[in-house]
């Protein structure tokens, strides 16, 4: 199991707390609050690393695709400079509004597009605390995925407020904003596991 933990301190440096976690720990602050999880199960790294593979060959330069995107996985997001820092599950950006990647861990770029991979343990962080913020700093689209439910829940900002554009289940083979110009087949982010273990 992926446990969140709400590490409620009023440091003048939260940031320095989170560049301590240990390396199986993942580290946000949002709100003020240091938020820290364990690494994710296998069907949650599963469905993160099959569609980034598959969104990532598609929008990479020079293979063929439409090009134009940086595809990053758990990306370090600084909405405001060490004092509001998420890590979406996925993240993507268009090369014209970010050409170069930043050298150290640090994006200070509002993504156009972030992708949250839900656990048990994590899916009300998620919607109720990721997904505000998102908003609020203007990410023109966000993604759900369930690997346990097999759904993909897809949102695009309109107005400041999150809209859906489009609900996926199972093995749909889906064309999405802002990756309409490629079928993503859903049935390969699924996996049946062994045991009754959940994240």
């Amino acid at each position: 199991m992926s446990a969140v933990m709400k590490v409620t301190m009023y440091s003048d440096d939260l940031y320095a707390q989170l560049e301590a976690l240990p390396e199986n720990l993942t580290g946000e602050i949002i709100n003020g609050q240091l938020y820290t999880q364990a690494r994710p199960a296998n069907p949650h790294a599963l469905a993160g690393s099959g569609l980034g593979m598959d969104i990532g060959s598609a929008y990479h330069r020079g293979r063929g695709g439409p090009g134009g995107w940086w595809i990053l996985d758990e990306p370090e997001i600084h909405f405001i400079r060490d004092t509001e820092v998420l890590v979406p599950d996925l993240a993507g950006w268009r090369r014209e509004r970010m050409p170069r990647l930043p050298r150290d861990q640090r994006i200070e770029v509002v993504p156009d597009w972030v992708c949250e991979i839900l656990s048990p343990s994590t899916a009300r962080k998620d919607r109720v605390i990721k997904m505000p913020v998102y908003a609020r700093y203007g990410v023109p689209y966000l993604w759900l995925v369930d690997p346990l439910a097999h759904t993909l829940e897809a949102f695009a900002l309109r107005d400041g407020r999150w809209t859906v554009i489009g609900l996926f289940q199972e093995q749909d083979a889906v064309s999405i904003e802002p990756f309409a110009e490629i079928a993503l087949e859903l049935g390969g982010l699924w996996v049946e596991t062994s045991g009754d273990e959940v994240e």
